[in-house]
Parts: structure tokens; sequence; C-alpha cells
């Protein structure tokens, strides 16, 4: 069963690694958006992390939709609306329990991309975070580590698709052969609970 320590560890792990890779983001906006996704996603998860250290939930859902509402004020442009809509929906979908297991997870999750793909009218195959987080949902039913790798596949698979969606669309056939920004960090989001499971040390 995973608690809100869990949780709280799975937002460190996901802020930590956006920490890590924030050139990378900003390097991939840089060619089909505004070159600002790695610094405002660093912003926001920064933000969450100093909530979640000052005054923490006792309850998963209660992380989540914290860290939703932070994303939201502090992330700009589209990404804060899309990113707190994935986690505020995933935290009140997990309700008000003090333990959730990984199958309420995955439903939970799922509830949260249909919310996002509500608010950025976006499907599979759009070049978008959809693109990684839908795989990434479909395989959880195998573990963590299952949906890591399918989300990462995911944001691969965005490299040949035309934007639809999102800024990058303004591009038309320019966008092909650019990884999605936003489907990398939402793989990012993903591989962060498999290091809060702390399956990498079990060799996952």
């Amino acid at each position: 069963m995973l608690d809100a320590e869990f949780f709280r560890r799975w937002m460190a792990a996901t802020a930590a690694s956006v920490d890590r890779e924030a050139d990378r983001l900003t390097a991939l906006d840089s060619a089909i958006g505004d070159a600002d996704h790695g610094s405002n996603m660093q912003r926001g998860f920064a933000a969450v992390m100093t909530a979640l250290e000052k005054e923490p939930p006792d309850t998963p859902g209660g992380v989540l939709t914290l860290a939703g509402r932070l994303l939201i004020s502090t992330v700009g442009g589209a990404s804060g609306p899309l990113y707190g809509t994935l986690l505020r929906r995933t935290g009140k979908a997990l309700g008000d329990t003090a333990e959730v297991s990984e199958e309420q997870l995955a439903e939970a999750l799922r509830a949260g991309v249909d919310g996002v793909m509500a608010l950025g009218k976006a499907t599979p195959g759009d070049k978008t975070m959809i693109d990684a987080l839908v795989p990434a949902v479909d395989a959880m039913g195998g573990g963590f580590a299952a949906a890591r790798s399918a989300a990462e596949e995911g944001a691969v698979a965005t490299v040949p698709l035309q934007a639809r969606k999102g800024r990058a669309s303004y591009l038309g056939e320019r966008s092909i052969g650019h990884q999605d920004p936003g489907a990398t960090s939402s793989a990012l989001l993903i591989a962060g609970l498999v290091e809060a499971a702390g399956e990498e040390s079990r060799g996952e």
C-alpha cells in the first residue's frame, strides 16, 4: 500500500529529475515552443517541495492536490494548468484515505489524464504530454517500471509526429523531427514512481 510519505517521495524524485533535466527540457522547447519549459517546471516543482516540507499533507490525495494547486499558480504557459489538472484530478480521485493500492493509483491517474485531455483537447498522436501519459497508465498494471518504460517510449515516439495542439502546432511540418518537451517531462514524472518505490535499488 502507498501512503502519503510515498507520494511525497514521488514529488521529490520528480523535482530532482526536473532539476537535472531542465536544460534538456528547455532545449527541446526551444525547437518547437517558447524555450522555457525547463525553467518553468523547475520553478513549479521547487514551490511544491517548499510547501510539502513546510506543511506536509497526511494523505496521498492531499499531497497531489497541493502539488497540483502550486503547479497551476507557479508554472507559466500551458504547462501549469495541464500538470496542475493532472495532479489535482488524480488527488481528488484518491479521496481522503490514508493509503491506496497501486491499482487505485492507476485508476486515479487515468482520471487525471482524462482531465488533461479534456482541458487541452489533445488525444494520443497530437505530439503532447498525452503521448507519454496514456501509455504509462495503460502499462501500470505491470508495475511502475513498466509504466516508466511506456512513458519514455511514448515520449520518443513523438519525434516523427507533426504537432496538432499547443504552441508547436503553429510550426506545422517543421515540428516533425523534434521530441515533445511536455511528453519528456511527463516521462520524468512517471519515472519518479519507480524511485519513490525504491525499485531502482532492487535492480528494476
